[in-house]
């Protein structure tokens, strides 16, 4: 059903969900397919997630899928089950492969919207908002950068570290279509000469990056690597990355921490990582101008980790 599709095997894939198609039905991301009245498009009421795929396999599948879930909670957005994602997701795939190939190495963005203001499309709450995957290849300019050293700028995040058991209605720690501040903070960074951001609280407590989350080695007086990571309950986003690599570095005997950190903990730790799905890991070589060591070893060694494929691990199922 897609012969009228632009015939380029490297073009994006959509795939739409709804009550009428469970498992998926394939869409022209290049035609109008949004109504201009949807929440998404309007308040950006929505959640979504981003995931990898490699020679068309999905890396973390139930991981990411249980973070949608758990941002849509937040949200109160009724949302499809995961056996529809995995579905549309296998769909977007095969399509790929009628085409001729499918890439080595795929984005794959599930989104789900409330849907249009006042009219809800389904009266099953697991299909009445707006849901799409798209199916993207990663460009190879992005591919060639992993491993570039980076630097970042600490950034206020402009709340304190306990806001979110104060004000849950500021839906921390959901993974919202609502993302005008994190790329704002990207712009600002880029426009003063570093690549990334990692933001703190107004209290001096470490967060998370726009789009990554924040890994920081040092070493016990033993001599044991430790990896660390800022604490989930100033209301971060729980990284699947991060569970990943923390699931495989647990198993090979490495400590494992998650926070509190303060801002002058990145200035005392020996190696410093952004992490996220596509782009696996991007040392970090400076923060606010000061010098971080970087180190090429360690960093294919946490790449390896990701290749283990072990269930992530958060603190709250450590």
């Amino acid at each position: 059903m897609a012969e009228h599709f632009r015939d380029d095997s490297t073009a994006a894939i959509a795939v739409r969900i709804d009550a009428e198609h469970p498992a998926g039905m394939l869409i022209d991301p290049l035609q109008p397919q949004l109504r201009l009245t949807d929440l998404g498009a309007t308040r950006g009421d929505g959640v979504f997630e981003t995931m990898y795929a490699v020679e068309g396999l999905v890396r973390k599948f139930p991981a990411h899928i249980s973070r949608l879930h758990r941002s849509a909670e937040i949200l109160q957005i009724g949302i499809p089950p995961a056996e529809s994602w995995s579905a549309a997701v296998e769909l977007g795939i095969s399509e790929f492969a009628t085409r001729g190939e499918v890439p080595a190495h795929l984005s794959v963005k599930l989104v789900a919207t409330r849907g249009v203001d006042g009219e809800p499309a389904s009266e099953d709450p697991r299909f009445s908002g707006t849901y799409w995957i798209l199916l993207t290849p990663v460009p190879e300019s992005s591919l060639q950068r992993r491993g570039t050293p980076i630097s970042v700028l600490l950034l206020d995040r402009g709340y304190t570290s306990d806001v979110h058991e104060r004000a849950p209605w500021l839906v921390l720690g959901a993974k919202t279509l609502s993302y005008a501040v994190n790329m704002a903070a990207l712009r600002y960074a880029e426009a003063h000469g570093a690549q990334d951001v990692i933001f703190h609280s107004s209290d001096g407590q470490l967060l998370e990056g726009p789009t990554s989350t924040v890994l920081l080695m040092t070493r016990t007086a033993e001599g044991t690597a430790r990896l660390v990571t800022p604490l989930l309950e100033s209301g971060i986003l729980p990284g699947t990355t991060q569970g990943a690599i923390f699931a495989a570095a647990g198993r090979a005997g490495w400590e494992l921490g998650y926070g509190p950190l303060q801002r002058e903990d990145l200035f005392n730790a020996e190696h410093i990582w952004l992490a996220s799905s596509v782009r696996l890991l991007a040392p970090v070589e400076s923060v606010d101008g000061h010098s971080i060591a970087v180190s090429s070893e360690l960093t294919a060694q946490l790449a390896a980790f990701l290749e283990d494929d072990l269930p992530v691990r958060h603190p709250e199922s450590s």
